[in-house]
């Protein structure tokens, strides 16, 4: 998939354990870093498809998933392997130094 997936509530675990190396965008609208992070995220989804599904939450229409993982800040990036949070990236993180965190993970 070259661009992101939208991931619900209802969806999360399901994406998660289809696929081995998922990234989970934890967003809101309103958020102004996400909004800037947003570009980057899709980039990094296009040049990386293939190996990492990327997918988006959006925080406020997702309060379960929000709750259940402790998000209190946004952006707030989960990397999941296997069905499992192997990384948790707060805040707005330039493309160069987000993807390679990213690729320390395939």
């Amino acid at each position: 998939m070259s661009k992101p997936v939208e991931i619900t509530d209802d969806s999360f675990d399901k994406i998660t354990k289809e696929h081995p190396l998922v990234v989970v965008d934890c967003w809101a609208p309103w958020c102004g870093p996400c909004r800037m992070i947003g570009p980057i995220i899709d980039q990094i989804a296009d040049e990386m498809e293939g190996k990492i599904v990327f997918g988006k939450l959006n925080v406020d229409e997702n309060q379960e998933t929000t709750a259940r993982f402790g998000i209190m800040s946004i952006p707030t990036i989960l990397v999941m392997k296997n069905g499992k949070e192997a990384e948790r990236i707060v805040g707005f993180n330039a493309k160069n130094a987000l993807t390679a965190k990213l690729e320390a993970h395939l």
